[in-house]
């Protein structure tokens, strides 16, 4: 899209959907971007954060940010969690309508919402009403999602360092699952994208090339890795676990939340009795527990050998304790940062609208050690259309599976170096 003049006016920082380790990285990103250019320039006048995202805005409640000593934002930086609030509103058109009659109200030119593809189809139509009344205000989206969903990035800011807790917490629980032999299950988030999921085998050990396809992947935990893009056939998983208990004593499964059968019906909506629903219709599935331990009791009720015990069962439901672990993959806290200083950089080239985009130069995916030519992994920040992010799902690519219970050695190369470098264990 061409660009325009700069206008002056107040600037809006909002954060929306599920916290993350870093999204007050991309929040500050943005502010700093301000202050070097459209608010020296004397373009913003002030910089306002909205209170729980636009519902606050809606409501006028602000913290000023204009004026936020640099030391202040650096600690906020480093802070998990969303600093100004968030909402899991999803404005339609009324509610639209009121984000805007709350911007014209305070003069706001310049907006910025950090947040997922709703969070973009947000600043699409609070754009597009704008433009129909005349009300000259630019609208900017900054990527943030552990679910690793949107629409033309390489990855979004808050997936690797959600991808190095399950990585971790999938490490520290196949060490477990070894010492004291059973069958144990965790599910992590993703409802439709199994990205958290697959970086579970990351938990495998080092010393080894990394290479499902030859290194026999019934030794490392987890053996088992089910995401959504991959039907989930509940007999092929009993065969699955059966397969490696009765050989090993143990067994170290990995599922999504949104695993789903053949016809796309989520195997949590069939196995959960009495199950919740959210404001969308969908089934609860993060955090409800209910999905591990149905599938717990499936596996003891059908693998249970005649007139014998059943086997040792256990499930874990990660939940929302992954998205904020404390522990954030140093790549993320600095591609979040510029994520948000970029998005001030278009606002300042005089662009109308549009969402941040991390890229991965080259065509080759980076190694663990640098990249499969050598040169050591970067990333890049490319505007794309706000309509290419909104209301629209980004799935595994087929070259990231392996099988139906497995990921390839091509999402492994991806998933290393976001994550940063993980502890290494010795064992017999």
């Amino acid at each position: 899209m061409a660009s325009f003049d700069l206008i002056t006016g107040n600037a809006v920082i909002g954060q929306s959907g599920g916290p993350t380790a870093v999204i007050n990285q991309s929040l500050v990103g943005v502010v700093e971007g301000l202050r070097c250019g459209l608010q020296a320039s004397g373009h913003v006048k002030r910089v306002l954060g909205m209170r729980h995202g636009v519902r606050g805005l809606t409501k006028g409640e602000f913290h000023d940010l204009t004026d936020m000593h640099q030391d202040v934002l650096d600690r906020l930086a480093m802070t998990p969690s969303a600093g100004l609030g968030s909402t899991r509103d999803k404005p339609d058109k009324a509610y639209c309508e009121r984000v805007l009659e709350a911007c014209r109200k305070h003069d706001v030119r310049y907006f910025f919402y950090i947040g997922g593809n709703d969070s973009s189809d947000t600043c699409r139509i609070v754009r597009e009403m704008a433009v129909a009344i005349g009300y000259d205000m630019r609208c900017f989206h900054l990527p943030k999602t552990v679910d690793n969903d949107l629409k033309e990035n390489d990855h979004t800011p808050g997936f690797p360092s959600a991808a190095r807790f399950v990585a971790m917490a999938s490490m520290s629980d196949f060490m477990d699952n070894i010492s004291l032999p059973g069958i144990k299950i965790n599910v992590v988030m993703g409802r439709h994208a199994g990205f958290l999921t697959a970086a579970s085998a990351l938990a495998r050990r080092y010393d080894r090339s990394l290479n499902p396809e030859t290194d026999g992947v019934s030794t490392d935990g987890p053996q088992l890795i089910y995401v959504p893009e991959v039907a989930f056939d509940i007999e092929r998983f009993l065969a699955d676990v059966d397969g490696i208990y009765s050989k090993k004593g143990r067994c170290h499964i990995v599922v999504s939340e949104g695993i789903q059968d053949k016809d796309g019906v989520a195997i949590g909506a069939k196995l959960i009795k009495n199950a919740q629903t959210d404001s969308h219709g969908n089934v609860q599935l993060s955090g409800s527990g209910a999905l591990g331990d149905q599938l717990s009791d499936l596996i003891k009720e059908k693998l249970t050998p005649a007139g014998g015990k059943p086997p040792r069962v256990r499930a874990d439901t990660f939940g929302y304790v992954q998205r904020c672990w404390p522990d954030a993959s140093i790549i993320d806290r600095m591609e979040a940062r510029r994520s948000g200083r970029f998005g001030a950089t278009l606002a300042m080239r005089g662009e109308m609208d549009g969402s941040v985009a991390i890229k991965r130069p080259g065509t080759g995916s980076a190694l663990w050690m640098g990249t499969d030519n050598g040169a050591p992994y970067v990333s890049e920040y490319a505007r794309v259309e706000l309509s290419a992010i909104a209301a629209k799902t980004r799935h595994m690519p087929e070259e990231f599976l392996l099988g139906h219970n497995n990921v390839s050695k091509r999402f492994i190369e991806y998933c290393l170096p976001l994550v940063g470098e993980l502890p290494s264990f010795e064992r017999f």
